[in-house]
């Protein structure tokens, strides 16, 4: 069990610590003292001391994913207007959802998600928080390497000049995500605590500001009506409205849009081992940091899905980057930002992960200490089973599309309000106070987005379609 300090220095145990044998008071303190002050076991041996700006950077890049590259489709099915509207209030909840995490923790004295689920719920709320984070974030790390399983390749090819696949080892996707999580993800992933990666995130979001400047230029250089190249057909008739932008849309593509925001700020199972690694670390200090990173998530999805859509407009596909390969299959700058995202998500893949093994630590090993082995041989079992998924098991989007559409939910609305509903004491806040009912609104919103997004993929097996719902 973790055992993080309160504020007054003592552990959340302490208050059950008792002094036997009837000594007198001043030294049933000094003994108190002695038996406390020795070094207790912790989830880590680590002050925090991790800057504002590496944990602003660490958080951000949790929240960036791969949805980004769907959002101007789903602006295309809004329209600009109701889209920033959809996602200011997405952000806003975000921001929300972090307050009622800290807010939990800071009452018990605990950063540990799990360990929330622990002081609300008991043991079996520790396990639901557990498996939560766990397949959640397993099914984030499956998807950026899907990307690199088959951008990589592609990337590979353009470069080479080859309008055609090649057989060579190296243009097989497979053989690349075992190299790349070797080489790259491996080495950072053995990091011993999160803030050290505050560098590769920071230059993890320098890639996906080098996406979204490409994304403004290139609209101002192609032409609308769209001219297509390559194999794909022109179409000869061009409807009158075809480069004129929706600001209001209502269609049945819509309602897809709604869960689509809702997961592209999923950073919650990261916001508790960022604060505890935090130099300075206070509940303010990390609402703000949340709010910051959101802040700049928010801007740079806004202005990715609006000038993606002001570029395309009702042709713009689900993937962005796959919409720009219709005007040149070799354009060198667009080559350079597809090799921009999968440094991006390369590099994110490390921090999805220190979640998922801290888990599994408070799971297996509540009440060990930091030890060596222990911290490699669970990086490596979870990057191996992760390449083994993403080999191996070809409807993989599938299968965590459903847990996607499940885990998203309770770890961005469900927990956080059911925690602080449970934790925070009833004789400072009743239950009919304000809070209260906020924090059990918003846990209410959560059943209903899953409940969305388990309708949105039924519907898309039952008519054959298929949709990303998930913003990693």
């Amino acid at each position: 069990m973790e055992m993080q300090k309160l504020p007054n220095g003592n552990n959340h145990h302490d208050a059950d610590v008792s002094v036997e044998g009837g000594l007198p008071p001043e030294k049933a303190t000094l003994l108190q003292h002695m038996t406390l002050t020795p070094k207790r076991t912790q989830f880590t041996d680590f002050e925090g001391k991790t800057s504002f700006g590496m944990s602003v950077f660490n958080l951000s890049n949790a929240i960036m994913g791969s949805g980004i590259l769907g959002l101007s489709y789903a602006m295309s099915n809004t329209g600009i207007v109701l889209f920033l509207i959809l996602l200011m209030c997405i952000a806003f909840l975000s921001c929300y959802s972090i307050h009622l995490l800290l807010s939990s923790a800071g009452v018990v004295g605990i950063r540990a998600y799990e360990q929330l689920g622990l002081r609300a719920f008991g043991h079996p709320g520790k396990i639901m928080a557990a498996v939560i984070i766990t397949l959640h974030n397993i099914g984030a790390m499956s998807s950026y390497l899907f990307i690199v399983k088959y951008e990589l390749p592609l990337v590979i090819q353009a470069f080479l000049g080859e309008t055609t696949s090649l057989d060579n080892w190296f243009m097989n996707g497979n053989y690349l995500i075992m190299i790349v999580s070797a080489c790259v993800i491996l080495p950072l992933a053995l990091m011993k605590h999160l803030g050290y990666l505050g560098y590769t995130s920071g230059f993890s979001l320098s890639c996906m500001v080098f996406f979204l400047i490409v994304v403004i230029y290139k609209k101002f250089q192609i032409p609308c009506p769209l001219e297509v190249f390559g194999n794909h057909s022109v179409i000869s008739v061009v409807p009158e409205d075809t480069c004129t932008p929706k600001y209001f849309t209502i269609k049945q593509e819509t309602a897809y849009t709604i869960p689509i925001l809702a997961f592209a700020f999923v950073c919650h199972p990261e916001v508790l081992p960022i604060y505890t690694e935090l130099s300075n670390p206070t509940k303010r200090r990390m609402q703000n940091i949340g709010n910051v990173s959101i802040l700049g998530m928010f801007i740079m999805y806004f202005f990715t899905a609006t000038f993606g859509y002001l570029t395309f407009y009702e042709g713009t596909e689900t993937e962005l980057l796959h919409t720009y390969s219709k005007v040149d299959l070799l354009d060198t700058l667009i080559l350079c930002v597809r090799l921009a995202v999968l440094v991006a998500v390369t590099l994110t893949v490390p921090v999805v992960l220190f979640p998922i093994r801290r888990a599994l630590l408070q799971l297996l090993f509540p009440e060990k200490p930091f030890h060596w082995l222990r911290h490699i041989a669970i990086a490596v079992v979870l990057l191996f089973a992760v390449n083994l998924l993403v080999i191996f098991v070809p409807n993989i989007r599938d299968i965590f599309g459903i847990i996607g559409a499940t885990t998203a939910p309770s770890l961005i609305f469900i927990l956080p309000g059911l925690f602080y509903i449970r934790i925070i004491p009833t004789d400072q806040e009743p239950m009919k106070s304000r809070p209260k009912i906020q924090a059990a609104c918003f846990t209410a919103l959560g059943f209903i987005f899953m409940t969305m997004s388990l309708t949105f993929i039924g519907i898309d097996w039952t008519s054959g379609e298929s949709r990303n719902l998930g913003g990693h």
